[in-house]
C-alpha cells in the first residue's frame, strides 16, 4: 500500500487542536498565519502521501482563513494546485482574486505572498474538503516567469484534463490500498504530467510544456476514455480519435512508445475483464457470450478465437479449469495490467 500520514486533531482536547493543525501546516508546507470561528474545537483530518516528484494533501476541516505576507529566504519553493471537493472559497495573489466552488483547481506559489480561505458550503454542519498537490518549482516544467498568470485563478476540474487530474487525485487519496509502495513514484510522474499540461493549457501555451510530457498526458486521457467506453462494441482506434479530437495517424504516433498499438490496447484490457469475470463465483451461472458482449465482443466465434490465440484455451476450457489455463492467463493479465498503469 501507498504510504501515508494521517493527522486527526479530535485525538486532542477541544482547546488543543486548532494548536495542532496550525503546527502540521508550518511542518508540512510553508508558515501560514490561519483565522477560523471554529479554533476552539477545530475538529479536522489531514493524510498526505508522498509520490517522489509530487505530494498530495487530501484535507478536512470546518472554515479557515489562510494569509501568507512574510517570506523567510529559506523557506521551501513550492507551487500549489488545489482541488476543491467541497465548500467554497476565494484564492488570491499578485492582484488577482477568484472565487472557488466544488469542482474547480485554483493555482498559487506557496513561497510568495498570498490569502486563500475554503469554507464549508453549511458553517456547523459540514465540512469543507479539497486535496491539493504540492509541486515543487523545480519540478514543473514550464517557464517560472509564465506561470504568474495563473495565480490565484481558477480552473475547471470537470471537463479535459481537469477533469481527468481531479479523477486521478480522488481515486490515489481516496483509495491508497489499491496500490504498491513500488508504485509511488510512477503515480506521481503521472500526476505530474497532468497537472503540467492542465497549467499549460490554461496558459494558453501549450508550446511551453515538454513534447513528452504532452505526448503521456493525452495516452493517459485516451487510456482513461478506452476504460470507460470498453463495453461499446463500436469502440476502436478511428472513435477514440475523434472523441479526441486528433487524427487516426497521431494517435497511432502516440502509442508507438507504449510497445502497442491502440487496437491491441483495446482488445488485451476486454480480454482481461472478460478473464476476470470468466472467473468469479457470483457469475458462473451467466453464459460465457453474455460476459464477452459486456465487454464489447459481440460475436462469439472471435471472441473465442481471439481468447484461444491469447491464452492457450478456450473461455469455456478456462472457466472449467482446465490444467494449465488458469497460469497462461494469469500471466497475460500481469502484463496487460503493467501496461495499462503507465
Amino acid at each position: 500500500m501507498l504510504a501515508r500520514n494521517t493527522i486527526d486533531t479530535t485525538v486532542l482536547p477541544p482547546a488543543e487542536r486548532f494548536g495542532m493543525w496550525l503546527d502540521l501546516v508550518a511542518r508540512t508546507s510553508v508558515p501560514l498565519r490561519m483565522e477560523s470561528p471554529y479554533a476552539d474545537d477545530f475538529a479536522a483530518q489531514a493524510e498526505f502521501i508522498d509520490l517522489g516528484a509530487i505530494q498530495l494533501a487530501r484535507y478536512q476541516y470546518p472554515s479557515l482563513d489562510a494569509t501568507r505576507k512574510l517570506i523567510r529566504q529559506s523557506d521551501p519553493e513550492l507551487y500549489i494546485l488545489a482541488f476543491t471537493t467541497s465548500g467554497v472559497g476565494t484564492s488570491s495573489q499578485d492582484g488577482r482574486r477568484s472565487d472557488i466552488l466544488a469542482g474547480e483547481f485554483t493555482f498559487y506559489d506557496a513561497s510568495r505572498p498570498h490569502d486563500v480561505c475554503h469554507h464549508a458550503s453549511e458553517p456547523g454542519r459540514t465540512q469543507a474538503t479539497s486535496i491539493t498537490t504540492v509541486i515543487p518549482h523545480s519540478a514543473l516544467p514550464l517557464p517560472p516567469k509564465r506561470m504568474a498568470a495563473l495565480y490565484g485563478g481558477r480552473m475547471s476540474g470537470s471537463e479535459g484534463l481537469g477533469a481527468l487530474l481531479a479523477q486521478f487525485l480522488i481515486q490515489v487519496t481516496g483509495h491508497p490500498e489499491q496500490y504498491q509502495a513500488a508504485d509511488a513514484s510512477r503515480l506521481g510522474a503521472v500526476g505530474l504530467d497532468l497537472a503540467t499540461t492542465l497549467l499549460g493549457r490554461n496558459l494558453v501555451a501549450e508550446d511551453a510544456v515538454p513534447t513528452e510530457v504532452r505526448r503521456r498526458a493525452v495516452v493517459t486521457q485516451v487510456q482513461a476514455y478506452v476504460h470507460r467506453h470498453l463495453g461499446d462494441p463500436t469502440l476502436g482506434p478511428q472513435i477514440v480519435a475523434d472523441a479526441h479530437h486528433i487524427s487516426l495517424r497521431t494517435l497511432h504516433r502516440l502509442f508507438e512508445a507504449e510497445n502497442t498499438t491502440v487496437a491491441t490496447y483495446i482488445r488485451d484490457l476486454r480480454l482481461a475483464r472478460c478473464r476476470r469475470d470468466l472467473t468469479d463465483p457470483t457469475l458462473r451461472t451467466q453464459p460465457v457470450q453474455v460476459i464477452a458482449a459486456r465487454w464489447g465482443f459481440g460475436d462469439k466465434a472471435h471472441f473465442s478465437r481471439v481468447f484461444k490465440a491469447a491464452y492457450g484455451v478456450s473461455p469455456q476450457a478456462f472457466r472449467d479449469g482446465e490444467p494449465g489455463a488458469a497460469q497462461d492467463v494469469n500471466r497475460l493479465a500481469s502484463e496487460v495490467n503493467s501496461s495499462s498503469a503507465d
